[in-house]
């Protein structure tokens, strides 16, 4: 399997963490990394556990076809409680902080500056049906790349 690499560099003042075949759903994956892009640390955790809680949707901006409006603050948007990505995506974000400790920066002053998915390998499965025949069932999985970095004075409060 080849070395996947992430997609921004990073400084000396930033910790990493990557997760590979994820099987969880791209779509919401990707609705989730656009959400928390960006936020502080301890903010984009409480609100994956919100999420996991069933709290506070996310919003659907791009794979929103067919999918319901949440009440709140949402506006036009369509939402959803994607819990299993969330819970993906939060283990990654905890295993950052983690290497972020290690690496002697100050917890409390880091915001995510990258956070993707990567479409991942496909799970081929056959499920064997009447008559000789089979029909496929295959799992999709996804990469989790995170980057956190500490906020300089220069960046200021968001």
């Amino acid at each position: 399997m080849g070395k996947l690499k992430y997609k921004v560099e990073a400084s000396e003042r930033s910790a990493k963490a990557m997760k590979r075949n994820v099987p969880i759903s791209r779509k919401h994956a990707r609705e989730i990394c656009r959400a928390i892009n960006g936020m502080d640390l301890e903010k984009a955790i409480e609100y994956l556990n919100d999420v996991i809680a069933l709290k506070k949707p996310v919003l659907f901006r791009k794979h929103h076809g067919k999918v319901g409006h949440r009440k709140g603050k949402l506006g036009f948007y369509a939402g959803r409680f994607p819990v299993k990505a969330s819970k993906a995506i939060l283990e990654v974000l905890e295993n950052a902080k983690a290497n972020a400790e290690y690496k002697g920066l100050d917890v409390s002053k880091l915001f995510i500056k990258h956070i993707s998915v990567n479409k991942g390998i496909v799970i081929k499965r056959y499920m064997p049906r009447a008559y000789g025949r089979a029909t496929p069932k295959f799992q999709e999985t996804v990469h989790i790349q995170v980057i956190l970095e500490e906020k300089t004075e220069d960046r200021g409060e968001e």
